[in-house]
């Protein structure tokens, strides 16, 4: 189990630096639609951390730590898929005919 949170953990700190790294390196022009086709990274992110909320059986040593780490995973793909909505929808108000 503590070696399950440790990969766990290394995956979410690398992703997290990388996708740090990725994005500030970005010209601001192209933040908008880079924010719009994260929305089905953020999806797949959602269903792994739902996948490690749906153990059941008896809870196994460590069990709390898994979960608050899904539940992180949850709260910031949630925040990405909202905020990427929002914005993509802001964008296309631009493009609307105004009446």
């Amino acid at each position: 189990m503590g070696t399950d949170l440790l990969v766990l953990l290394g995956t979410f700190a690398a992703a997290l630096a990388v996708g740090y790294l990725l994005i500030s390196k970005v010209p601001p022009l192209l933040h908008t639609p880079l924010m719009s086709m994260t929305n089905a990274v953020s999806a797949v992110t959602l269903l792994g951390a739902l996948l490690i909320f749906k153990e059941t059986g008896d809870p196994e040593p460590g069990a709390a730590a898994l979960a608050l780490v899904g539940g992180i995973a949850i709260a910031t793909a949630v925040f990405n898929v909202v905020g990427g909505f929002a914005i993509t929808d802001r964008m296309l108000k631009l493009f609307r005919k105004h009446r």
